[in-house]
């Protein structure tokens, strides 16, 4: 059975050198601080791809 790739190559790629300066402590918010959480670098790297136009799944709707 095959499973349907959710994230590229380069998706993937493109959040792990994100992870990588997280964990060096290099990482920056867009506002300049230091990122702290696993979850806020994780979704930058997302971010970051979706910006170049890489696969990646669609941005869930938040609820009120």
């Amino acid at each position: 059975m095959m499973t349907k790739t959710k994230y590229s190559e380069k998706a993937q790629d493109k959040v792990g050198k994100v992870m990588h300066e997280f964990k060096e402590g290099k990482l920056k918010s867009s506002s300049g601080e230091k990122v702290t959480s696993r979850k806020q670098a994780v979704a930058i790297g997302i971010s970051e791809a979706r910006e170049k136009g890489l696969k990646v799944p669609k941005q869930k709707k938040k609820k009120d």
